[in-house]
Order: C-alpha cells, then sequence, then structure tokens
C-alpha cells in the first residue's frame, strides 16, 4: 500500500481511513505502527491526540483503551479503569481527536487502486465539493442524498484527504484483546460478551442520534477533499453549535449518598421513636401525651411529603454560545423565536408606576432581536395613572434601550443601575461611556420627576372622573364597569429610538368589566393577556413576570431558550422556571423573605423528578400548548393543521386519514371514552378561540399573525378576546389557560400540566435572571403568606386535589408527594399551634408529655434529634445554603403556622363551605425613604394575636416553672430540665416575630399586649379551674410519717 509517507488514522471494525500529510520526519505507515496498542475491550486502534500520542484513559496504568470504550465506560459503565480501578477523570474533548475518530460512512470511488487506497497522485488530485450544508437536529436537506455525508475538519487539518474505507489488515484475523491478567479470559471482567456489547452498541446508537452526522453534496461517489474549503474557522463553530444546548449537573455523590443515608436513618430512628413514645404512656397526664403524640404523628407524615421529593437533585447548565451558533448565523436573520411578555398590575398607588416602568423598561433593553420582543402591560384596574406612566415610559425607553445595548450595562432597570454601590466603570473600554452615563442618569431623573408629578396628581379623584389630554373621558372611570382598552405604545411604524433603531412592542392592555360577570382577579386578566397576545403578536413562547420582577440578566430569555429550543429535550418541557431573587432585604432578613431553602434545596430536589412548581412569577412557557395542553398530554398526537385558508378558516390535516380503514375503526374502537385526549388541534381551537383570526394566528408553527390580517382587523379582534364574555361555554380557566378556583392559579395550574404528563424545568443562571421587592414588614409578609396558604386550602377542598386527581396521567409518583404537602401544610397549623401550646402547659401543671426516660430512650432522642441536624447540614451543603437563611426559615415557619396558616384555614373553610368570600389583598411594593425604614412599621392584623399569646404563655410559664424549682429544692431541677428545654424552643422560634411586634422603639404594641395577656390569662385560669389531671375527689391526702411528738 503505497501511502506517500502521510499518516494514517481509521478504525478496522468501523471500516474508515483518513490520510493526514506529515512532515518528512513523521512518516509512518500505519496506525498500528504509531501506537503500537489496540483497546483491550473491543479492539479498535488506540486514537492519536493533538500532539501526537496516544490517547490514555488511565493515568495511574495507562491500560490501553479507546476514547468510544472510555466515554462509555465513564458515561454508562462503571466510571473506573477496568485494570486498576482507578476512577475515570474527565478529558476535555478537543475537536482534533474528536475528528481522528469520527465516523467516516462514504461509499467506495469508482477508481481505487489494487489495495484499495488510491495511490498519492490519485490524492492530490482529488477534489473537495464546495457547498458543505450543515444540519440540525432532526432537520434535513432535501437536495442531499442519504449516502452523502459529510466531515468536518478543524483548520489544522488542512492537508488532510479523505479516503476511501477499507480494511488494512486481513479481516479474517480476528484482533485478539490482550487480557488483564494473562490467565484469565476479558469475559470474566464483563467485557467483550454479547451483553456487553450490546450495552455499547446502544451507547454509540444514542451518541448518533445527539450528535447526527453532517451531509453534503459530493462528486464521483465522493467525499474527497482538498486542502481549501478546511480553511474555514466556521466549521469547527458550527460542530459545535450542534451540540446539545443545555445539559444536568447531578449533585457529587460525595454530597448526595450521605444526605440519602441519613434520610433512611432517619426514617429508622423515628420508627423507633415512636415504638417508644406509643409503648410509654403518662398515666398522670394521659390527655397531654395523648395530645402530643397525635402532633408528633402528624409531623413525622408532614415531614415524610417534604422530604422525599428531594431524593434526586440536579443542577442545570445553559450553553449561550450555542444557542448563538445554531440560531443566529451570521448575515442570516436571527432564528430565535419571538417572545412576549406579561407585567401584570392593579392598584398604582400599591405598586407604584414608577417600579412598573423600571420593569418595563428592564424588557424592553433584554438582550435579544427587538423584532421577537413584545410586552404587555395589563392594567386590571384602568388605572389612568398606568396609563400616563407607560406613555411617559415608552417615550424615556427611545433613549434608554439604546444606551443599554451600547455599552452592555447590567441590570437593565435604570432604578438599579444607578444605585449600585459598585465600580461602575469596571470592563467598560468605550471614551465617552462616562459622558453618556452622566447625560443618561440626569435623563432617567427628570423622567422620575415626570412620574413622580402624575403620582401627586393622581391623589385627588376629579368629581367628574378623569379627562384625557383630548378632553376625552377616561374609560375607567368606573373601576367595575368599563369597556375593554388596547394602546400600543412602541413597536408600530415610525416609532424608532434616538439612534433610528426598531424597539420592541409595547402594549397596555385593560380587559372589559361589568356587572355580574365573575372576573376571576389576577387569573382572569393573564388569560386576557394570553388572547389579547396571541391576536396581535402571537409569540411561540411567553414569560410572566410581576409588575415589581425587574429583569436583573438581560440574558435571560437566551437561558430559558436554552430549554425551550432544544431540539431533543424541548419537545417534552412544557415550563422553564426561574427563581425569585429579591432586592432590599435588611440583611438578617428577619422574616425569611429570600426563601432560599425552598428556591435552593426544594426545588433542585424537584428539578430531578418532574419538574418544580409553577410560581407565575419568572416562568417561561410555550404559548400554543397553554392554550391547548389541558386537552392533549404529552403522549397523545398533536395533530398540526396544513393549510390556511385565506379568510382565516383551517383545515386540519389528520395522518390516520391515509391508513387503511378497518385499521381506523379498530382503533377507534380501542379508544372509546377517551377521545378528549385525543382532540386535534383544530377543534380545540375552533371551540375555545370562537374567532376565525384568533385561530388562524394560533395555528402558524412559528407564530406571528397571518399576513393578509389588517392591523385594524387585529385590534377589532384582541378587544373581543378581552370581553368579560369572552370565556362563556368555553373551557377557559378549567382546562384552558390558567386554572380558576384558587388565588394561587400558578400552583393548580402546573399541577395540571404536570398530571397530563409534560416536565418543567428549574433554571438558575449564575446572575439572577429576575429581581422584585418583597415585604420585608411583618404584617404585609403575614399577609402575603395568608394568601398562599389560602390557595393550598381551596386546591385541598376541590376537585383538582393531588390526593385523588390526576392518577393514569403521568404523574411522578415523589411529583405528587410534594404536591400533595403544598396543599396539606396550612393543616399543620392545627397541631404546630396546640404543639406550641403544651410546654406552657406542662410548666404551669407540673406534668410532662414523656415519662421519666430510660438509657435506651435517651439514645433514641439524643439519634433523633442529631439525624434532624445532620439532615439540614448536609441539604445546606448540596444546596449551598447559608445557616443564616436555614435557621430563618424555621423560625418562620412556627410563625407563620401559628399565624398566616392558621386564619387561611379558617378562610378556606368559610369560604368553599359556607360561600364567605375572602377579598385579596395586593401587597405594597413601594419602599419609605429611609433604608429599611418600613421594616419597623407596624401594621395592625389580627393575625398578630395567636403567636404573642404563645409567647406569653410560654414566658409565663418559664418563670413559673423555675420560680417552683427554687422553692422545692435540688431534686426538682432535673424533671424540670425537659420542660424548660420544650419552652425554650417555642421562645426561640418567635424571636423574630417578638422582635418585629417591639418595633424600632422596642415598645409592643398596647392593643397586641392588651388582648394577649386577657386571652392569656383567660386560657390560664380555665385550666386551673378544669384541670384534667387533678382527681376530682380532691387531693390525695396520706397520713405523715414523722412522729411531730
Amino acid at each position: 500500500m503505497n501511502t506517500g509517507g502521510r499518516l494514517i488514522a481509521g478504525s478496522h471494525n468501523r471500516n474508515e481511513f483518513v490520510l493526514i500529510n506529515a512532515d518528512e520526519n513523521g512518516r509512518i505507515k500505519s496506525v498500528q505502527e504509531l501506537s503500537g496498542q489496540v483497546c483491550q475491550i473491543c479492539g479498535d486502534e488506540i486514537e492519536i491526540t493533538v500532539d501526537g500520542e496516544p490517547f490514555v484513559a488511565c493515568n495511574e496504568c495507562a491500560f490501553p483503551v479507546c476514547r468510544p470504550c472510555y466515554e462509555y465506560e465513564r458515561r454508562e459503565g462503571n466510571q473506573a479503569c477496568p485494570q486498576c480501578k482507578t476512577r475515570y477523570k474527565r478529558i476535555k474533548e478537543q475537536v482534533a481527536e474528536a475528528m481522528l475518530s469520527a465516523r467516516l460512512n462514504t461509499g467506495l470511488a469508482s477508481h481505487s487502486s489494487v489495495s484499495g487506497i488510491p495511490a498519492h497522485s490519485e490524492l492530490d488530485s482529488s477534489p473537495l465539493s464546495s457547498k458543505i450544508p450543515l444540519l440540525t437536529y432532526g432537520e434535513e436537506d432535501a437536495e442531499i442524498s442519504s449516502d452523502q455525508h459529510a466531515l468536518i475538519v478543524p483548520p489544522y487539518m488542512v492537508h488532510g484527504n479523505r479516503v476511501h474505507p477499507m480494511p488494512y489488515s486481513d479481516p479474517s484475523i480476528p484482533l485478539q484483546p490482550r487480557p488483564m491478567v494473562p490467565k484469565k479470559d476479558i469475559a470474566v471482567y464483563g467485557y467483550g460478551s454479547v451483553a456487553w456489547k450490546d450495552r455499547m452498541e446502544d451507547w454509540k446508537k444514542r451518541q448518533s442520534e445527539k450528535l447526527q452526522v453532517v451531509k453534503h453534496e459530493g462528486g464521483n461517489g465522493g467525499g474527497n477533499f482538498d486542502g481549501h474549503e478546511l480553511d474555514d474557522p466556521d466549521l469547527p463553530m458550527m460542530d459545535e453549535g450542534r451540540q446539545p444546548l443545555s445539559r444536568k449537573l447531578p449533585i457529587p455523590s460525595s454530597k448526595i449518598s450521605p444526605y440519602r443515608l441519613i434520610i433512611i436513618l432517619r426514617l429508622v430512628i423515628l420508627g423507633l421513636f415512636f415504638h417508644y413514645r406509643i409503648l410509654h404512656p403518662v398515666n398522670d397526664a394521659y390527655g397531654l401525651w395523648l395530645t402530643s403524640v397525635i402532633c408528633e404523628i402528624w409531623f413525622a407524615v408532614s415531614w415524610i411529603l417534604d422530604q422525599f421529593p428531594k431524593w434526586y437533585p440536579i443542577e442545570r447548565e445553559t450553553y449561550l454560545d450555542r444557542l448563538s451558533l445554531r440560531y443566529e448565523k451570521e448575515g442570516k436573520p436571527s432564528e430565535l423565536a419571538s417572545v412576549d411578555i406579561f407585567v401584570s398590575t392593579v392598584d398604582p398607588l400599591k405598586e407604584p408606576p414608577l417600579i412598573t416602568a423600571n420593569t418595563v423598561l428592564s424588557i424592553l433593553a433584554v438582550d435579544y432581536p427587538v423584532d421577537k420582543v413584545a410586552c404587555y402591560v395589563s392594567d386590571d384596574g384602568a388605572a389612568m395613572l398606568t396609563f400616563e406612566a407607560l406613555s411617559e415610559t415608552s417615550e424615556f425607553a427611545r433613549k434608554w434601550v439604546p444606551f443599554c445595548k451600547k455599552f452592555n450595562i447590567e441590570p437593565r432597570a435604570p432604578e438599579w443601575y444607578f444605585s449600585q454601590k459598585i465600580d461602575y466603570l469596571k470592563n467598560k473600554v468605550h471614551p465617552s461611556f462616562v459622558r453618556e452615563r452622566r447625560a443618561m442618569k440626569r435623563e432617567y431623573e427628570e423622567f422620575k420627576v415626570r412620574i413622580n408629578g402624575l403620582v401627586a396628581t393622581a391623589q385627588k379623584v376629579p368629581e367628574d372622573g378623569w379627562t384625557m389630554q383630548d378632553g376625552t373621558p377616561w374609560p375607567g372611570n368606573n373601576v367595575r364597569d368599563h369597556p375593554g382598552m388596547i394602546q400600543v405604545f412602541l413597536g408600530h411604524s415610525g416609532v424608532r429610538d434616538v439612534e433610528g433603531n426598531e424597539l420592541p412592542r409595547l402594549v397596555y392592555v385593560s380587559r372589559e368589566k361589568r356587572p355580574g360577570f365573575e372576573h376571576h382577579k389576577k387569573a382572569g386578566a393573564m388569560n386576557a393577556l394570553v388572547r389579547v397576545s396571541a391576536v396581535l403578536s402571537n409569540a411561540p413562547y411567553l414569560l410572566n413576570v410581576d409588575c415589581d420582577h425587574y429583569i436583573n440578566n438581560s440574558k435571560a430569555l437566551r437561558e430559558a431558550m436554552c430549554f425551550m429550543m432544544d431540539p431533543t429535550s424541548g419537545k417534552k418541557v412544557c415550563y422553564v422556571q426561574f427563581p425569585q431573587r429579591f432586592d432590599g432585604i435588611d440583611r438578617h432578613d428577619r422574616y425569611s423573605n429570600r426563601n432560599v431553602v425552598f428556591f435552593d434545596i426544594n426545588m433542585k430536589g424537584l428539578d430531578g423528578l418532574q419538574g418544580p412548581y409553577m410560581l407565575e412569577l419568572g416562568v417561561f412557557f410555550e404559548g400554543r400548548h397553554f392554550m391547548v395542553m389541558m386537552h392533549l398530554s404529552r403522549r397523545s398526537p398533536l395533530v398540526r393543521p396544513a393549510t390556511v385558508g385565506q379568510n382565516g378558516a383551517a383545515s386540519a390535516v389528520d395522518p390516520e386519514r391515509t391508513r387503511n380503514r378497518s385499521q381506523r375503526r379498530r382503533r377507534k374502537r380501542s379508544r372509546t371514552g377517551k377521545h378528549q385526549s385525543r382532540y386535534t388541534l383544530w377543534k380545540i381551537l375552533k371551540k375555545e378561540l370562537k374567532s376565525p383570526v384568533f385561530v388562524a394566528s394560533t395555528i402558524l408553527e412559528n407564530g406571528g399573525v397571518p399576513q393578509d390580517a389588517s392591523p385594524a382587523s387585529l385590534l377589532r379582534e384582541a378587544i373581543q378576546v378581552i370581553s368579560c364574555g369572552y370565556e362563556d361555554k368555553t373551557e377557559w380557566g378549567k382546562e384552558v389557560g390558567w386554572i380558576y378556583g384558587s388565588v394561587t392559579e400558578d400552583i393548580l395550574t402546573g399541577f395540571k400540566m404536570h398530571c397530563h404528563g409534560w416536565r418543567s424545568v428549574y433554571c438558575i443562571p449564575k446572575r439572577p435572571a429576575f429581581k422584585g421587592s418583597a415585604p420585608i414588614n411583618l404584617s404585609d409578609r403575614l399577609h402575603q403568606v395568608l394568601r398562599w396558604a389560602l390557595g393550598s386550602v381551596e386546591i385541598f377542598l376541590s376537585r383538582h386535589c393531588p390526593i385523588w386527581y390526576g392518577y393514569g396521567g403521568g404523574l411522578n409518583w415523589l411529583e405528587r408527594f410534594s404536591y400533595i404537602n403544598s396543599v396539606v401544610y396550612p393543616w399543620t397549623s392545627i397541631p404546630l399551634l396546640v404543639y406550641c401550646t403544651l410546654p406552657a402547659i406542662c410548666l404551669l401543671t407540673g406534668k410532662f408529655i414523656v415519662p421519666e426516660i430510660s438509657n435506651y430512650a435517651s439514645i433514641v432522642f439524643m439519634a433523633l434529634f442529631i439525624s434532624i441536624a445532620a439532615t439540614g447540614i448536609l441539604e445546606m451543603q448540596w444546596g449551598g445554603v447559608g445557616i443564616d437563611d436555614w435557621w430563618r426559615n424555621e423560625q418562620f415557619w412556627v410563625i407563620g403556622g401559628v399565624s398566616s396558616h392558621l386564619f387561611a384555614l379558617f378562610q378556606g373553610l368559610l369560604k368553599v363551605l359556607a360561600g364567605v368570600n375572602t377579598n385579596f389583598t395586593v401587597t405594597s411594593k413601594g419602599a419609605d425613604d429611609g433604608e429599611f425604614s418600613e421594616l419597623y412599621l407596624f401594621k395592625w392584623t389580627s393575625m398578630l394575636i395567636p403567636p404573642t399569646t404563645l409567647l406569653i404563655m410560654n414566658i409565663v410559664g418559664v418563670v413559673v416553672g423555675i420560680s417552683d424549682a427554687i422553692n422545692n429544692g435540688y431534686d426538682s431541677w432535673g424533671p424540670l430540665f425537659g420542660r424548660l428545654f420544650f419552652a425554650l424552643w417555642v421562645i426561640i422560634h418567635l424571636y423574630p416575630f417578638l422582635k418585629g411586634l417591639l418595633g424600632k422603639q422596642d415598645r409592643m404594641p398596647t392593643i397586641i399586649l392588651v388582648w394577649s395577656i386577657l386571652l392569656a390569662s383567660i386560657l390560664t385560669l380555665m385550666w386551673v379551674r378544669i384541670n384534667p389531671f387533678v382527681s376530682k375527689d380532691g387531693p390525695v391526702l396520706e397520713v405523715c410519717g414523722l412522729n411531730c411528738d
């Protein structure tokens, strides 16, 4: 075989060869001569690295293993060297190494030498195809034949030549792999067997499906290259662009394995604990003992529901560069999907327009193609103040947006950008940055003054109502009776920024409200936004934020697209949830506003199952599936209409029509009673959307509006879809869109999605995607928690309760555990309130819930406390949560449990059983002038009474218990220790609540003090009067044994 002194690389088993030019000193005749080694697992040659050395998988013993076998073992096998058992380390893949081991599946050439390999002259004269169209997942070029394949070759291989595959050795002589121990056969180690080969082939097949072979047009049976087209630097980049857009990062086994072990041990210890508690009652305090055991059993069940959904926590990593390589090719229009972003607001006096304006500005300045972004602001209060503020915001955006994109600043909400206490000159090299920043800051301050002027004017409403600039009365003067309103501020022709560039669309929407119609509060407003956006812009993807949640990371949309637009995993994802991060919280986070335990531990655990909850804010979902998902499970076929008529009517093409009629009939009989889940898209849209224009927009594969639709007709249609009677006789709010029936419509909607087999994704970028303001005041925080708990009670008492709803629909059983816990936790308030009362009762009566403990009982109790602490420590370790945040979360669990959760339970029962409706309290989003001044602001609410009563009762009990021990002598201190520990546990958990009551002046409000002392006194006197632990016949008198005479 004449190789012309060139380096030969290839594989016998894969039937492939590559010739690469080498210098005089590096000329060899075969790969086997170069390496002298073959893989001891599969028999292939050992690949050559960039440095010209054989690939080495194990640096300890250098056991010969080829790269495919190494990759297989590292990902699917034992992850260790077969010979020395050293754990494999991840070797960074180089493009050159991948090229040397790539599969070169081409047809035989029409002219070849006797040996099957072209001679030197033939290799030099081989032409290279000048056209190499690249493919993405699941997409093929119709002009490319199935037998033509291409190879991406890096620039340094400019002299490489493609040679038609021919074996380089006698195929009749099989390669005999050298076993690890010469006396043993390699099959003893599990390698080379039929089962192992099957697993290896399956793995290779999966890898090839993930990275499809690039195809191109070739000549002469082709695939021959010369050295000219290989200089293109985009070829390796395009190969990178075909890689997955994200990947899972499992928690390291060194962290997760001990965590799971502790959970199992804690479960065993819990069984031993209850075995002891039930078999050792306290006879002289049987009522206290029985009550405590019932509460403890409830707490154990609640812990199981909360703990086991965190069994498979994962993290995720996104690749924004691959997203750009795949969908943003230079010189071509961006192929990224369009996004409609929703902002909801109700009362501009509680949700200041300046905060809403900052949120809108951060959306308009996002790092995304401007023609693919639309911002819709829902004003459910029909306030002219919000309308005027948006008008001012749109004008200021013409200056702010180009400034943000020119200097690439973060964050792009001006209020938070200019208030950052950082070096704003870091990494800024543009000579005009300082000058333009000063000018922009001055512009923003003038903008703030104009907004503040609008707010000041709106404080006093005229008797005749508000009037617009042209003298027309404001249509929303009557908040409960007004027509639907839509105003497009930006995005239409003629409105551009100061540099002449196009701006994203900005639309003001206020849905129609009339007396006698049910408007379903925030869920109804968001459904109206879904419909109006589907008519005006019809983006395939939707993002929902609150008016106080600005985009903190300008690449947040791209982060979500790495999941939604991934050709392999994106088809299974219904929404991407981002964690909620907050500004303006005090350093100690007194009331656990950050809630990092939930966002960084619980949600990561759910992401490893079927996905996190839908939390309404910072949730990114697919619009069309959002409107039809309740009719279609992920396993059901989504039949897409193929044609749309010019009049907006659509025709659905069902592929089953092309099959045999008898087969269709048999399938139809087998689907009797299941036709609901087999709806075609056309049938659903025709029933639920009512309007032909609406249907025609929605069924478009890539979004957008029909080309023949005029702006006037779209606006008329948009007004229709936000009318108050539009949802009559439809499934909106029941099976389509946001689901009604709970104030936490986000949890309910996400639950129904998961019940239909969809999964969700939890995305935590390094820079937080969104940030918002949290109610740091105690009363506002309790009202916020009250709303969440009330929604859980409503779901629990509805037909959608996860205890009995959604079986057989694809919901993971651990995911169901988590949803059950999310609706059951308000009921924990009753046993928690009772359990926190027991220490005071024990101290006042001298009784206790546990008898005198033995050594065995002491060991069980200590083991239980240690396991609880170990579980928390390990969770903090793999979740990245600090001990301060974890402890604040534990404290507020008690505070919220005996206040907000308790009131939510009674309000939910009254609403569902007695029909007594409760008003939704909008949390104030504005901050006072002083830093954290709102933290010390006291607002009266009846929810403050139960925890204050518990504090006073336990403090009084501690005083009484210590006084009694002092009077009775040394022997009484031993039994007192358990009671004091129990009472101090309650007081320490309620300590932040006590600080909130005292406020900045360290003085408890008089009304709270009076009511709590009165209630505590009444309960204490009642207990003394009807003490169930004292004999009804009076005290037992015994004869004194001392002779006093």
